[in-house]
Formats: structure tokens, C-alpha cells, sequence
């Protein structure tokens, strides 16, 4: 992501909006439509539209965390759970 997109996110306020454009921009258009994702305190929660998906998000959520981070600050999202 380019440093300047990541200012920009971090300095607006957190909105579900925000942190959807985030998620989007961390995994890409694919896997942004085939699941839905919601902030509960500082878990990410992440419905996957099939079992497949939440697979894939699952063995990707370490590098999607970090995408996440760099776009959000390290401490708006601490963990990602995955659900299909």
C-alpha cells in the first residue's frame, strides 16, 4: 500500500466504512466480495461466504492482519476470527 493511503486511512475516524475499504484493500476484490466482515472491540470477525474462503482467510490471516495494521494502526485490529 502506498505510505501516502495508509496517513490518510489512520488519520479519519474509525468507521465501519473505513475499516470495509481497509479490509478490501488488504485481500483484494475475489475475496472482498465472498466475505463480510464486522469490528467487534479489536477483533475482526469474518464471515466467509463458503468453507473455502474461510480457509483461505485462515492461512492468510497473519499477512492480512499486518496489510490491515499498516492501513489502520497496529492497534485498531489485534486478531482476526474467521467464521464460515
Amino acid at each position: 500500500m502506498p505510505r501516502a493511503l495508509a496517513e490518510l486511512l489512520r488519520g479519519a475516524p474509525l468507521s465501519p466504512g473505513k475499516v470495509e475499504f481497509a479490509w478490501k484493500a488488504s485481500v483484494g476484490t475475489a475475496l472482498g466480495r465472498a466475505t463480510a466482515i464486522r469490528l467487534e472491540q479489536r477483533v475482526l470477525l469474518v464471515d466467509a461466504q463458503t468453507a473455502a474462503w474461510a480457509n483461505e482467510v485462515r492461512r492468510s490471516s497473519r499477512i492480512i492482519l499486518r496489510r490491515m495494521q499498516s492501513l489502520l494502526g497496529d492497534d485498531v485490529i489485534t486478531e482476526i476470527v474467521v467464521r464460515a
